[in-house]
């Protein structure tokens, strides 16, 4: 009897032990629960989807955007739409990423940028400049085409343009939607502010917008002593690799004995154009080669046809891109040698990745590498003879300073004659 009193005690005890367990497990969990609302809703409400890698993002770091977001919205002094603090969050997200190449864009600016012309003219409506974003993302000034709007205002080489319209464009970093944002109808105006870095100061311009005639991508001549020259102003153009073949066949009907290749100032352009056009004049053998994260590689190479006479390449800061795909396999492969200045270092693929709103990133996916597994992004390329034209033409494009006083081209020209001697 009292061993059955004893069982019954017994069981009596272990009960109210495993209540109280019981009690204190549902409080953790109706607890836990009621933080991973009040802090984590946002993030694991499956109605938006929003969703965090949780090996990497930490418990603080989600407190902290909630806790931000709900001061923004409780404190700001007019009414706050989330919506527009979700945005801002995306751009930021890309601005964090600290390359001026990886960029949100708005639907608008989308908009813009996906544009296609309606057919293939050789004159637009704007002010006549050729522009290129600068390390930090700043599109700034290559040149003012002579007697273009652009010129006769008095916009300069380097000028960085920071707005349009009164419109911040330097959070853009794309030059193609600057440039958009600057055309218009014909006869109309343009206000166009920039960053003058030789004054310090920032200078506004009324632009009248009128018909450019499109610049050449190319031009050649035979200079003195039987000299071949080719300037390649941009890559942006998709004859530009059947132009240069065109070019360069007729200054070797015309017996030249060697030849320049100017991309000063030439910004760059597509990638697969200035392949074709490296194939040409290099040996067979790799061309250059991207890197993504995952170090997946892929590569580009020449065949066996080559340029079988000496050759120089001008270079200078505003050499970028794809001029330095050509400019780094050119002295990898010891084809020819290469003069001027050091060029911009821009050695980065991106890709532009559309939303499902219409909105868009261009995210910057791999690295590009010359032959000799060189990246050059940030660095840019060394010319074999280093050389600086005058100081009074710093700011003066290429194309505006006076044949006589090149003096990177007559070092150019000086080589060649030994070489080819």
């Amino acid at each position: 009897m009292i061993a059955v009193q004893g069982e019954k005690y017994m069981y009596k005890k272990s009960s109210v032990i495993i209540g109280i367990i019981v009690i204190v497990l549902v409080t953790s969990i109706i607890t836990f629960s009621i933080a991973a609302v009040v802090f984590l809703g946002p993030v694991f409400n499956n109605k938006y989807q929003i969703s965090f890698d949780t090996g990497s993002v930490n418990y603080e770091s989600i407190k902290k955007f909630n806790q931000a977001r709900k001061a923004l919205k409780d404190n700001y002094y007019e009414d706050v739409d989330e919506n527009v603090l979700l945005e801002g969050a995306v751009a930021g997200m890309a601005a964090s990423l600290d390359d001026p190449y990886t960029v949100y864009y708005t639907k608008e600016q989308m908009d813009k940028i996906l544009e296609i012309p309606k057919k293939s003219e050789e004159t637009y409506v704007g002010i006549g400049v050729s522009i290129i974003a600068d390390k930090d993302g700043i599109v700034t000034v290559v040149e003012p085409f002579t007697g273009t709007p652009a010129y006769e205002a008095g916009i300069k080489q380097g000028d960085k343009i920071i707005k349009v319209n009164d419109e911040d464009v330097t959070a853009l970093k794309d030059e193609s939607t600057v440039v958009k944002l600057i055309k218009g109808p014909e006869n109309t105006t343009v206000k166009i502010t920039v960053y003058r870095p030789s004054e310090g100061r920032p200078i506004d311009f009324e632009v009248s917008r009128k018909k450019i005639t499109v610049q050449l991508n190319i031009r050649s001549e035979v200079l003195q002593d039987n000299i071949g020259y080719i300037r390649l102003i941009s890559f942006m153009d998709d004859k530009i690799n059947k132009e240069f073949e065109e070019h360069l066949k007729k200054l070797l009907d015309q017996n030249i004995k060697a030849l320049v290749i100017d991309v000063r100032d030439n910004p760059g352009g597509y990638y697969n154009k200035v392949v074709n056009i490296v194939d040409r004049i290099i040996p067979e053998g790799l061309i250059v080669y991207t890197e993504d994260r995952q170090k997946n590689v892929q590569e580009e190479r020449s065949d066996k046809r080559e340029l079988e006479i000496p050759l120089a390449v001008l270079i200078n800061e505003n050499s970028a891109s794809a001029s330095e795909i050509l400019a780094g396999a050119i002295k990898d492969h010891k084809k020819g040698a290469l003069v001027g200045t050091k060029t911009f270092g821009k050695g980065l693929v991106q890709n532009l990745l559309p939303l499902d709103d219409g909105s868009g990133i261009k995210i910057t996916i791999s690295r590009y590498f010359t032959p000799s597994g060189v990246c050059i992004h940030g660095t840019g390329i060394e010319p074999d003879i280093n050389i600086d034209l005058d100081e009074k033409y710093k700011y003066t494009p290429i194309s505006q300073i006076p044949r006589e006083d090149d003096i990177q081209l007559k070092k150019a020209v000086e080589i060649l004659n030994r070489l080819a001697s």
